[in-house]
């Protein structure tokens, strides 16, 4: 079995876990490769019982093999690596060294476990879907495409936004607001989620779309079906605005004309046995509890 340890940014309070991380992995004679931004951070820090290989990026799947990438971090170390894994099909295990951790859900508390369980094959394959960003001028270079959302911004503090949006080429409505935000169900439990939008299960087949802020108190977050095509006009006092596609952003303009529709491909993720979303969603919102004892 190979692997590949994806990580974001090193934090000193998270050794413990990043060394007996590879402590399990290498004991269980897996061969691990280790992403090489995140490899230039820890080769100091973390006691290695064997030699590691490198993990450049997504050219690489074509020309090695991989069997699972396993993240340690938080969702947006996640979102980071789902940039590298693209439609090469390899699934995510996300281990949760962060804070909330919805996409990351195997607790750091886990790690010899969720090896083991990995190891045995106690585990279900989830595949989630993700959108993809149309521009008439060219934005976000290769990865034009967000696993949770993609948002429409006002830049800093200025005055609100209009957004005019359309559904299959009909139109939807006028946003006078901070923003826009379209998610997909994965990303229902982000910044939509903060905003006042619905909790959608992964599979549902839909997208959010979720004003930021608006100016109109009756302008309330919808779900649409995921084959639809939602674009958008936008204007206001300033010459720029943000577009964000997870955590990656560019400016655009009002001569910008943007579309979102579902992708043409599915980034898988690993659900440890007697692990699901439903659970994530109990554990991670309380439900379920009665704290009044």
């Amino acid at each position: 079995m190979q692997v590949v340890v994806f990580g974001k940014v090193f934090k000193e309070k998270q050794l413990p876990y990043v060394q007996e991380l590879f402590d399990v992995l290498q004991d269980a004679g897996i061969v691990v490769f280790v992403y090489k931004k995140y490899l230039r951070q820890i080769k100091d820090q973390v006691k290695f019982k064997s030699d590691v290989g490198v993990f450049e990026g997504y050219l690489d799947f074509s020309t090695r093999k991989f069997d699972f990438i396993i993240t340690l971090g938080g969702d947006g170390t996640i979102l980071d690596a789902a940039t590298e894994v693209r439609d090469s099909g390899i699934p995510i295990l996300g281990i949760n060294a962060g804070r909330l951790g919805f996409l990351a859900s195997t607790e750091k508390t886990f790690i010899k476990g969720a090896i083991e369980l990995l190891q045995r094959g106690m585990y279900t394959i989830e595949e989630r879907s993700l959108l993809k960003l149309e521009s008439n001028i060219p934005l976000f270079g290769d990865l034009p495409f967000a696993l949770n959302d993609c948002t429409l911004l006002k830049r800093d503090t200025s005055s609100m936004i209009v957004i005019h949006a359309y559904v299959n080429g009909a139109y939807l409505g006028s946003y006078w607001a901070d923003g826009i935000i379209v998610s997909t169900p994965t990303g229902s439990t982000g910044y939509s989620l903060s905003c006042g939008g619905p909790i959608v299960f992964p599979g549902s087949g839909n997208f959010v779309i979720t004003p930021v802020a608006p100016h109109n108190l009756n302008v309330r977050p919808i779900v649409i079906s995921d084959s639809s095509v939602v674009s958008f006009e936008v204007e206001g006092r300033a010459d720029s605005f943000l577009c964000t596609l997870d955590s990656r952003f560019e400016n655009v303009g009002s001569n910008h004309q943007l579309a979102v529709r579902k992708a043409d491909f599915k980034v898988r993720f690993i659900q440890l046995q007697n692990r699901s979303f439903l659970r994530t969603l109990q554990n991670k919102m309380g439900w379920a509890r009665d704290n009044r004892n």
